[in-house]
């Protein structure tokens, strides 16, 4: 009995010393919204919509879509015009659509992906719309490369990770040194060059070849980016500061073109009956839509459409030279401009008396017209002598990376 007694006594304190224990209590974590920011807006203060431009669309329709009234359109084309073309929208490309967080969910910001790094915003918030052109961070990373050529360039630089458009940046620079139609097995490259990036992660495309080696037939040739005059931007030089281009290039299509028909001025042309006409220019056969390139640096002087000749171009390089291009599919140039060489001035076409799709180029010395692969063309001047201990110092370290690529 006294133990039972005792027992119940050892029970009741234990019992009491619990109920006296204090409860602990679990704080809980409330994680703060992650803040979402993107072409200057902070994206949580509104309903983000992200599509693609349709075959029929308009802006019309997609702000209708967005429960925008007719009026408000209509008003904001008339208000951005001068900034943003909203008829030019182009099936495929990008936009984001920020609504408001109300119920009735309407667009307050339209934004037009122009180009991957490029775009473009109409605000709809005030009472006059307006539209203004923007670009997305960028960061810019410096890389190299090396390849070996087994079949063709492009395949070599697929196998070596490089964007395809590295075939375009490297036949431009060896333009004059390099035929790329007979590229050799066995040839080989190595780069140093810069590619940029949206957002530190998304791969906007190569910026800029910053030096080259290029091993042809066991022939290095090295070239080195470097800007002597600031409005016309950066050329490339060998070891010895000579310039690799040459005042003009021999073809005004980069790739993929056949000579249909030289400078002949006996030429009987199936066009007029097989009559005896003389063809005063060089005609390279492409496919529709190829790019036509100017071949030297020059102010474009004509740019227009003129019977038998088509839709074409003509430039005034200096004094004594100029140039046309005939029969394009549409120019990219208008009168008045400054070209670069290996610039895109219009695609091939058809347009004016052709049989098929080609680009027929002239060449004036001293207002005559001839042939240009007859003439005694002048090369680039190499660099300043004043420029060249800037020069030879700023190559210095590109050489150093290019000779620690290890093939």
């Amino acid at each position: 009995m006294k133990k039972l007694l005792w027992l119940s006594i050892v029970l009741g304190l234990c019992w009491a010393c619990e109920k006296e224990k204090p409860v602990e209590e679990v704080a809980t974590i409330v994680e703060a919204p992650k803040i979402e920011e993107a072409y200057g807006f902070i994206l949580n203060d509104f309903n983000v919509v992200r599509d693609t431009v349709r075959n029929g669309d308009t802006f019309g329709v997609i702000m209708d879509n967005h429960h925008v009234p007719a009026a408000k359109v209509y008003s904001a084309v008339e208000a951005v015009k001068d900034s943003f073309d909203v008829r030019r929208i182009n099936s495929g490309k990008p936009y984001v659509v920020l609504n408001s967080k109300d119920s009735l969910n309407t667009a307050q910001v339209f934004i037009y992906e122009n180009s991957k790094i490029e775009y473009t915003v109409v605000d709809l918030r005030d009472s006059i719309a307006k539209a203004y052109h923007g670009r997305k961070p960028l960061t810019v990373v410096e890389k190299t490369a090396f390849g070996v050529i087994n079949s063709s360039l492009s395949e070599a630089l697929d196998e070596a990770g490089i964007s395809p458009v590295m075939t375009d940046k490297l036949a431009s620079i060896y333009a004059w040194t390099i035929n790329f139609f007979a590229l050799q097995k066995g040839d080989r490259f190595k780069v140093v060059y810069t590619e940029r990036y949206i957002n530190d992660s998304i791969p906007a495309g190569i910026d800029e070849v910053k030096a080259a080696y290029f091993e042809h037939k066991g022939t290095p040739l090295l070239a080195f980016s470097f800007v002597e005059n600031k409005d016309l931007g950066l050329d490339y030089y060998d070891e010895e500061a000579n310039n690799l281009r040459r005042a003009f290039l021999k073809s005004p299509i980069r790739f993929n073109y056949r000579i249909s028909s030289r400078y002949n001025l006996r030429r009987r042309i199936t066009y007029y009956g097989n009559q005896v006409r003389p063809h005063r220019g060089t005609d390279f056969a492409a496919p529709v839509g190829t790019p036509i390139i100017a071949t030297a640096d020059g102010t474009v002087t004509e740019s227009t459409r003129r019977g038998g000749n088509g839709k074409y171009v003509k430039i005034k390089h200096n004094s004594t030279y100029s140039t046309q291009y005939l029969h394009m599919k549409a120019q990219n140039v208008k009168v008045g401009d400054f070209v670069r060489q290996g610039d895109v001035i219009g695609w091939v076409g058809m347009t004016g008396n052709t049989g098929g799709p080609h680009v027929c180029y002239r060449f004036w010395k001293n207002g005559e017209q001839v042939d240009p692969f007859k003439q005694d063309l002048p090369a680039s001047k190499p660099l300043a002598d004043s420029l060249r201990p800037q020069y030879f110092e700023y190559i210095k370290p590109l050489k150093e990376q290019l000779d620690c690529i290890i093939f």
